[in-house]
């Protein structure tokens, strides 16, 4: 009775688990071997037949008949009168098979195996589900807001396994309630104390580039390809985009008519800009277009130094500087990022300039890296943006900005 109600226990977890046969027989096996180990010293003499579809279970036990008195192994060996009391017909050197029942294991033990089964079987499930989903590494998934922590959002997918998107992994401006649906990538799959980490991600550039694939057919569909991202999450991106169809604008594509396509994935992307451009294996035209809104004059590359990255020198107008470096040096990291080299602007046509250190007896150093911070490092450059441009991207008040640009225009300009 006690072997039934402990198969059927089981029984349970191969249906709720959807553990095949197979496999939950092999598990049971390995778990009554472990508990015939440590009642009998070895498990090798055993056979265990199991058929846990109807709830059986025999043990059986095959001992070698030994001549009274000579048994150096109980469990390996049997004296002749034992044997003969199983079946009278019993001689030396022949082998004997006797049934152990569980209730022989003693309570404690079966307890223990029955907590060890248990255990097996959800160390099966959760590998099954690593593997599940670390197949799943850096695609696209949905899963609900289950509940949310200061730190951290948990979610459930369909098939309610949990799955954690970080504070770090959220863009600035995502807010989510219990219950709505989030989507991101599947950033990376550990197994933790044998259970499965899932981890989600809406900051990842690849969230970008599955989007894509996912809002333009053509990305779907291979026409148009995704060649690098640069992306500050929640405040700005840029993508570089390519077709091996001379017929298709890549640009245009993904874009659509009045930013009707991207419209979708900016909403996604809490309002993130995205500028697309188009992919060139030149250099010099790519770093033009990375820069864009901004229209660059000339440039010169530098070639890398000692494993550093390269570097470019980018002549500009100097009413097109404050585009090329954007917002608080947005735009220019990104193109940075994007192109992979370190730009250096410059202003064409200036021919006299002073960098902003040789200010330093009168100007304060965290003043001036505040101008540094927005890109800004020559008195021209201060010089030639607005009071209102300077106090908006700037944490300086204005007063202080006026007494820099009064010590800049007695020392610069005289």
């Amino acid at each position: 009775m006690e072997n039934i109600a402990l198969i059927e226990s089981f029984s349970e977890f191969k249906d709720e688990k959807s553990i095949d046969r197979v496999t939950l027989m092999a598990i049971l096996e390995e778990v009554f071997r472990s508990a015939l180990k440590r009642k009998f010293g070895s498990d090798e003499n055993f056979d265990i037949i199991i058929n846990p579809d109807k709830g059986d279970l025999e043990i059986w036990r095959n001992r070698i008949v030994v001549e009274n008195g000579e048994v150096e192994d109980d469990n390996e060996e049997i004296s002749l009168d034992e044997a003969q009391k199983i079946e009278p017909d019993f001689e030396v050197g022949e082998e004997v098979s006797e049934e152990v029942k569980l209730i022989d294991l003693g309570r404690r033990s079966i307890l223990a195996l029955r907590q060890n089964l248990i255990s097996k079987i959800h160390e099966h499930d959760n590998t099954n589900i690593f593997k599940h989903y670390k197949e799943l590494e850096g695609e696209l998934y949905s899963a609900e807001v289950h509940h949310v922590r200061h730190n951290a959002i948990i979610l459930l997918d369909d098939n309610g396994n949990e799955l954690v998107l970080p504070k770090s992994e959220q863009i600035r401006s995502d807010f989510f309630r219990k219950g709505e649906s989030v989507r991101g990538i599947i950033k990376s799959v550990e197994l933790r104390g044998n259970k499965p980490s899932i981890i989600l991600s809406r900051t990842a550039p690849e969230f970008l580039v599955k989007l894509f694939e996912q809002e333009i057919p053509e990305v779907f569909d291979g026409l148009i390809t995704i060649e690098r991202v640069a992306r500050i999450p929640g405040e700005k991106a840029k993508i570089a985009v390519d077709s091996y169809d001379d017929r298709i604008d890549p640009v245009g594509a993904c874009v659509g008519m009045k930013g009707s396509r991207i419209h979708g994935i900016v909403r996604e992307l809490g309002n993130e800009n995205i500028d697309v451009v188009n992919f060139t294996k030149i250099d010099e035209q790519f770093i033009k277009r990375a820069l864009s809104p901004a229209k660059v004059v000339s440039l010169k590359i530098h070639e890398a130094v000692d494993g550093e990255k390269p570097r470019v020198d980018v002549f500009l107008k100097p009413e097109e500087v404050s585009k090329a470096i954007g917002k608080g040096g947005v735009n220019i990291r990104l193109a940075s990022q994007l192109t992979g080299y370190e730009i250096d602007v410059q202003r064409e046509g200036v021919e006299d300039d002073v960098e902003l250190t040789e200010f330093s007896d009168e100007i304060e150093a965290w003043v001036i890296n505040e101008f540094k911070n927005i890109g800004l490092d020559t008195a021209r450059s201060v010089l030639d943006l607005d009071l209102s441009e300077l106090v908006k991207r700037t944490d300086l008040e204005e007063e202080t900005i006026l007494e820099v640009q009064r010590i800049l225009k007695e020392e610069f300009e005289s």
